[in-house]
């Protein structure tokens, strides 16, 4: 019983949402990176690199997989927990947002996290679908003797479709205002916060986030403007 207060108690809560959050936002960084590889005219690195993965570390990508699955999954449940709480508290909600000043930092991406976050559970769903089990077309890159996924040309025809690009950008843009409050109030869940410490973990989950939300929206423009989706 002592162990399910725990689990249920609001600072329990609040420290898994913020390691769940932390792991979810390394592997956004790692993500971009890779698929950085993407503005190689050249197929074969990204799709090297999408087939190492898949296929080159064994057992290790399913447990990533259902790690990040149950991270994800659990951050979104615990979310909505905290959320129904903090409206049962406030039933009434508040008349206006004061926008963050002095201490305060209250702000659009806090204000609209349950929302943001269940916009991206969708576009997950949705980018699931449309990359990981949509179209497979294989090729036989340089160095290899057998085929591989040709994950590269995948990305360029559904970035080929202009409404593919808006929906893309407009969640990316979302996730921006996600990753702007959550990056930083995961640390100060976990205990980082001080009068000078409050101030930089802040600066460096707003940089976070826009590093992360500008690179995701720039890889689907340059690839429609610069190549339109055609190889």
């Amino acid at each position: 019983m002592r162990f399910k207060m725990i689990l249920a108690s609001s600072l329990s809560k609040k420290i898994y949402m913020s390691i769940a959050g932390l792991v979810w936002s390394a592997f956004l960084l790692v993500h971009l990176l890779g698929n950085l590889q993407l503005l190689n005219p050249d197929r074969d690195p990204f799709n090297k690199y999408s087939y190492f993965l898949t296929h080159q570390t064994g057992e290790f990508i399913y447990l990533a997989e259902f790690l990040l699955a149950f991270f994800f999954i659990t951050h979104f449940l615990y979310a909505i927990w905290v959320q129904i709480g903090n409206w049962r508290a406030r039933p009434h909600g508040y008349s206006m947002v004061r926008w963050a000043k002095n201490t305060s930092k209250r702000s659009l991406g806090s204000v609209t996290m349950i929302y943001t976050g269940a916009l991206v559970l969708i576009f997950l769903v949705l980018h699931l679908i449309h990359f990981k089990y949509g179209e497979v077309v294989y090729y036989t890159p340089k160095g290899y003797t057998h085929q591989i996924r040709d994950m590269y040309f995948t990305v360029m025809e559904f970035f080929k479709n202009p409404v593919n690009v808006f929906f893309y950008v407009a969640v990316m843009v979302l996730l921006g205002f996600h990753l702007s409050h959550g990056a930083w109030s995961a640390f100060q869940s976990l205990g980082l916060s001080g009068k000078r410490f409050t101030p930089f973990i802040y600066t460096i989950g707003v940089l976070f986030a826009i590093v992360v939300a500008v690179g995701f929206v720039f890889l689907p423009l340059w690839i429609y403007f610069t190549r339109g989706g055609a190889l």
